[in-house]
């Protein structure tokens, strides 16, 4: 039975838990031993989108998904709600493993997974609030010129055009959206934004109406060759995916596998007409700027600015606990960087603050894989960029499970496999290194107008960029 303190635990993670309709019900947990064709742990995004392919092209399958919370609890609930094209992963290491056609053959699928996304909304019904009104990284200070001009230039080098990137001059900038000290801004058409939480729980009755059964509230203790362990049973499965992300040093064999990194969020209140009027952002561009430590932020559809960055502290021996999804130094450095972007705010209010933990990989590189020998499947890493690429990583596994060679299964992501972390202290003073590093650096271009390019190279060693 789920009480009065249930509901509102799982509605503080964020506003957007907070804003579903309809109460907050766990589905039943997992009470007995089962045996499934395939069991998926975890039911976020990429546990969900490998459901919901692999029923989708085999309605005769049996697929479990075994979750700790409800559907949609950890980032797939909580992140900023870009459905971007970015993958975590530097694309020259990329082409020097496998080549620079793979390295953009990648890119190419991730532009084409930010269509997918809306496609499959649509074509379920899912109102996830999907706009693609595109990203814009803006430029506030000269050091951030200089930074993003270069990203676009490294755009034009891999050979992606107008029609994927380009920079625009303050005026043109302004047009979309106006950001006080603009100086310019790099514009890509291949994001959308989205209601995070409606996305998770849409896709979650997706795969219920197609025949899968989700088991909330069963917390899985080990994952083995085709066997799941759990609170409330045993579950045996030809095919087992791991698709836990940020928790996934909760199980013990995958401790280093994957680090919980915190990223933050505050969300205003609705804004009034007179807000948009002086600042724009008519087709609801998601946005960035050029700063180092990484800000990012959307106009919902009720006409709030939910806010997000990095900052927080990485926690000792990679623990997630509720308590370290808020961090008020983080909210007041969130809340002074937003204010400086848009003066109109005036004394507008905060109305939510929330966080949680998003997955690392030692070489900030995402991957995909399933070893048909042990029947186990894994895919995450995503560092905060897993909206659209989960949907391809479970297009992907699906494909690797139903024993397919397609071009998804050729990319270069498959089969990655990242060096594991450090043990303790070591990553603990290395994590929160590059935390305070990029932090430093800031402060530094802030100062002095110019680009911290030695600081920069050493953030990207440690960081795998």
């Amino acid at each position: 039975m789920v009480t009065g303190n249930d509901e509102e635990r799982y509605r503080s993670r964020s506003l957007w838990l907070d804003a579903l309709p309809g109460p907050l019900m766990p589905r039943p947990a997992l009470d007995r031993d089962l045996d499934v064709d395939v069991a998926v742990v975890g039911a976020g995004y990429t546990g969900l989108w490998t459901t919901y392919e692999l029923v989708r092209r085999d309605p005769t399958l049996r697929v479990a998904i075994l979750e700790a919370e409800i559907a949609g609890f950890g980032a797939s609930g909580r992140n900023g709600g870009w459905c971007s094209a970015l993958f975590a992963g530097s694309r020259e290491a990329t082409a020097a493993r496998h080549g620079r056609e793979a390295a953009i053959a990648l890119q190419r699928a991730m532009f084409d997974t930010v269509e997918e996304v809306g496609a499959l909304c649509a074509a379920e019904g899912i109102d996830a609030h999907y706009h693609r009104g595109g990203t814009l990284q803006v430029a506030t200070s000269p050091a951030h010129v200089e930074r993003i001009r270069a990203r676009v230039a490294h755009e034009r080098a891999w050979g992606f055009g107008d029609d994927d990137m380009r920079w625009l001059e303050p005026a043109e900038a302004a047009a979309r959206l106006r950001v006080a000290s603009c100086l310019g801004a790099a514009y890509t058409p291949h994001c959308a934004r989205v209601h995070p939480a409606r996305l998770a729980r849409g896709l979650a009755e997706a795969v219920e109406r197609r025949g899968a059964t989700i088991y909330e509230g069963t917390t899985v203790t080990e994952i083995t060759p085709r066997r799941v362990r759990t609170s409330g049973g045993t579950v045996r499965a030809e095919a087992v995916v791991r698709a836990t992300e940020g928790y996934t040093a909760r199980l013990h064999d995958h401790h280093r596998d994957l680090i919980p990194v915190y990223s933050l969020m505050i969300a205003t209140e609705p804004l009034p007409a007179d807000f948009f009027a002086e600042v724009g952002w008519d087709d609801c561009e998601t946005f960035s700027d050029g700063r180092h430590l990484l800000v990012y932020g959307q106009r919902t559809a009720d006409d709030r600015i939910a806010f997000g960055g990095r900052g927080a502290p990485y926690h000792f021996g990679s623990q997630v606990r509720d308590a370290f999804d808020r961090d008020d130094r983080v909210f007041a450095d969130l809340l002074q960087v937003l204010r400086s972007l848009f003066p109109a705010l005036g004394t507008a209010r905060i109305t939510h603050v929330w966080g949680g933990p998003l997955g690392v990989a030692r070489d900030w590189y995402s991957s995909v894989a399933f070893d048909p020998a042990t029947g186990l499947g894994r895919a995450g890493g995503y560092v905060g960029d897993g909206v659209a690429t989960a949907n391809l990583a479970g297009r992907t596994l699906a494909d690797l499970i139903l024993g397919l060679d397609t071009e998804l299964t050729r990319l270069p992501w498959v089969g990655h496999r990242s060096p594991r972390w450090e043990p303790e202290p070591l990553r603990w003073a290395g994590v929160n290194l590059a935390i305070g590093l990029t932090g430093a650096l800031d402060r530094w271009e802030a100062r002095t107008g110019r680009p911290a390019v030695r600081g920069a190279r050493l953030l990207a060693r440690l960081t795998g960029d």
